[in-house]
């Protein structure tokens, strides 16, 4: 499995385990729902400091989203 879509599935498990939508999340975080689904569905690389928002977000490690 490419890291893209390991890190595509720890954000939606993240995500869903704190009963977040892809919208509340991108608030939170500071981008767009459209943006969060792309990120869920492996379609884009984020940088890191949109990795650092994301784990900010969902009060994790950035390590944890991409480890």
């Amino acid at each position: 499995m490419a890291p893209i879509e390991r890190m595509a599935m720890k954000l939606k498990k993240f995500r869903q385990q704190r009963k977040l939508t892809q919208g509340e999340l991108a608030e939170r975080a500071g981008v767009t729902r459209e943006y969060i689904a792309r990120l869920e569905a492996g379609r884009y690389d984020p940088s890191l400091s949109t990795l650092e928002k994301l784990a900010k977000a969902l009060r994790v490690k950035v390590n944890d989203l991409v480890g």
